[in-house]
């Protein structure tokens, strides 16, 4: 089913580009990609679940001296694989928690869909735990900071690429300054620099990297607005590196580096500091 999700990123609707068109690298790839777009799409017989906040919550409640990596690696998935009647014990324990904590409005908010909730919180043969490789790379380096459960899950479950040095250099620091100041602006992250147009594929992915950092601070501006203020700011540099990306490919630097640079008018902030990557 890869090829889809090529056809659906090819073009987007209600975008700059509505359509698009798909191709393949080698020509004689062309009648499997006709083939294949003819061909019925296949039956999903399983889907992947991942556990919300308010069950890792839950878990957390009855093993406190659990980290969150703990959690997801061995207690969490081995408890919610096994035995559907330990969800619905915290399930049970939950709502006589909220009893005892919350108010009269809350609870009642939460009553009305909790038998429901008990009936089918089941990991039945429909369903699997989700690969959550990446998101266990994130809650060991959050784990070692001094966060709440829930700005934790947060970060574990951001748009970050681990395996991208960039990427995770990008959520490291962003993590590490938000736990130590509460606040992360923008430009304390990145040097003032002027982007241009890549010269080379390794500058291409250099780039793509510096968008996939600033995309994550939009991400998180979202979700913690009093902390991450500069959301304008990241959201400029990233429509930048946007644009920039499209000039290197518009101009063929998908099949040869470019002859000579084209010049950029625009300064910015966007090129993570050499004294940031190296702390590191």
């Amino acid at each position: 089913m890869a090829y889809w999700f090529f056809l659906g990123r090819a073009g987007r609707f209600g975008s700059k580009f509505p359509d698009g068109e798909v191709t393949c690298m080698n020509v004689k790839d062309l009648p499997l990609l006709h083939s294949s777009l003819k061909s019925p799409s296949p039956v999903l017989e399983r889907a992947g679940l991942f556990p919300t906040f308010d069950l890792l919550f839950m878990h957390s409640r009855f093993h406190p001296t659990k980290s969150l990596y703990q959690m997801l690696v061995s207690h969490f998935f081995k408890q919610m694989c096994n035995c559907s009647a330990s969800v619905q014990g915290y399930l049970e324990w939950f709502m006589k928690d909220c009893l005892d904590r919350i108010t009269k409005s809350v609870i009642l908010t939460t009553d009305l869909g909790y038998e429901h909730f008990v009936d089918n919180a089941k990991l039945s043969s429909n369903y699997f735990i989700a690969d959550c490789e990446e998101m266990l790379k994130v809650a060991a380096i959050v784990d070692e900071l001094p966060l709440g459960l829930h700005d934790k899950y947060l970060f574990v479950i951001s748009p970050v690429d681990m395996n991208n040095d960039i990427s995770s250099q990008g959520l490291i620091q962003f993590a590490q300054t938000y736990a130590k100041k509460g606040i992360v602006r923008l430009r304390e992250i990145f040097t003032p620099g002027t982007l241009q147009v890549p010269k080379s594929h390794s500058a291409l992915k250099e780039l793509e990297s510096i968008y996939q950092v600033l995309d994550l601070y939009v991400w998180l501006s979202f979700r913690l607005e009093d902390s991450f203020l500069d959301r304008e700011l990241a959201l400029s540099q990233r429509a930048i590196c946007s644009m920039l990306i499209e000039g290197f490919l518009e101009r063929g630097g998908w099949r040869q580096p470019m002859a000579s640079s084209v010049p950029s008018r625009i300064s910015s902030t966007s090129l993570l500091s050499q004294s940031n990557k190296q702390d590191l």
